[in-house]
């Protein structure tokens, strides 16, 4: 098996408000920090805890980082995937070889059969293997529980089952702060995986908010920090003076005339993204929805080039299906389904194996009216799945 350093690092066309000319990095397989927590509860009840958000939930901190990140540390864990990428060789034929890669993942939730813990989509994104590295070093695997690529966030599982006495006493829910409330100038320490060497901790400070930064065919509004964010720091946590997440790392700026632009998703965004992917019920195969269409991203560069929206652009809409019947045209590009943002088919696809057939769906769709493209909600009533077909 061939180890490397995973890290996806990738040139983006626009990241507006900033200073262009620059390499944006998104590391992939290894990266920034991530956030997401809620105190533990004692409750045995079966169904899985969703992460909440708490304004003013802090580890109890005081004092200085060291106390800081001696309190956040046991909710910090580092995550190691394997995952199957093509290569070629010198004669041009292409195989597939294994490659693994790290990450960083917070803690935010425990029931009675599972650990969840937060990260972000790229740092899981086409794994074949997952496992966990807690704090006290202790190893278990883990299973992916779902993502959300329009958001660059996932959460995994780790059976209780699978934990030492010892790691479960050792281990914390990472409290939940709430980046609404953070103010440019107010300290930010990252906690995270860096570079899979294991668990570091860098400290500064949040030098903007809502920052548009645009990234694998996504534009999302980030936190700014100058703390030190490094391969495999994604999906670790960026904490406030007491200790309370208030985002997500999730990619930093390289280029010689840059020095300290790390970005992290906000607390107070992600929570109810991770809230869904915990509560989504995994739906067998042949239950699932059918919506009934062929579509193709919609990239950033053929958005901003073009003046079109983000989204799925509709190709092509299946005679007689939940898409046709609900008034769905060729030519509309789908940006919302059930409430949640999407910009992929790999995004839809996703939300649509969450959903049984005959559920009601709110779609939202953009459509051009001789060029101007209006917002229209459409209720489509997902059918059962064709053979031959996942759409």
């Amino acid at each position: 098996m061939t180890k490397r350093e995973f890290i996806r690092v990738t040139t983006y066309a626009a990241v507006f408000g900033l200073v262009g000319g620059m390499t944006f990095e998104g590391v992939n397989h290894i990266y920034n920090n991530t956030v997401v927590s809620e105190e533990k509860e004692k409750s045995e009840a079966s169904a899985p805890k969703a992460a909440v958000l708490s304004t003013t939930a802090s580890t109890g901190s005081s004092g200085g980082v060291s106390e800081i990140a001696e309190n956040v540390l046991p909710s910090i864990v580092a995550i190691d995937v394997t995952v199957a990428e093509k290569a070629s060789d010198m004669f041009g034929r292409v195989y597939e070889q294994e490659a693994q890669g790290s990450g960083s993942g917070i803690i935010v939730g425990q029931d009675a059969n599972n650990l969840y813990i937060a990260t972000n989509n790229h740092v899981v994104e086409d794994a074949k293997t997952v496992s966990v590295k807690f704090n006290d070093d202790n190893v278990a695997s883990a299973v992916v529980k779902g993502t959300d690529p329009a958001s660059d966030l996932a959460v995994v599982s780790v059976s209780v089952k699978e934990l030492k006495e010892d790691t479960l006493s050792e281990i914390k829910v990472a409290a939940i702060g709430d980046s609404e409330k953070v103010k440019v100038g107010d300290q930010a320490i990252a906690i995270g995986n860096a570079l899979g060497y294991g668990t570091s901790v860098t400290v500064g400070y949040i030098s903007a908010k809502e920052r548009e930064v645009a990234a694998e065919d996504v534009t999302m509004k980030l936190l700014q920090t100058d703390a030190a964010i490094n391969p495999g720091n994604s999906g670790g946590a960026l904490v406030n003076s007491e200790g309370a997440v208030i985002g997500i790392n999730s990619s930093k700026y390289a280029d010689e005339q840059v020095e300290g632009m790390g970005f992290a998703i906000p607390i107070s965004t992600a929570v109810p993204i991770i809230n869904d992917i915990i509560k989504a019920e995994a739906v067998p195969e042949e239950e699932q929805g059918y919506l009934g269409i062929r579509g193709n991203d919609v990239s950033s560069e053929y958005s901003e080039y073009y003046n079109v929206p983000l989204g799925v652009f509709v190709g092509e809409v299946s005679k007689n299906s939940p898409a046709e019947k609900a008034g769905m045209l060729t030519g509309d590009i789908i940006t919302k389904f059930d409430g949640g943002d999407i910009t992929t088919m790999e995004g839809l696809y996703g939300k649509l194996k969450t959903k049984k057939a005959g559920e009601k769906i709110k779609i939202v769709v953009e459509r051009s009216n001789n060029g101007e493209y209006k917002e229209k909600t459409l209720t489509v009533t997902l059918g059962e799945k064709p053979q031959d077909n996942d759409n």
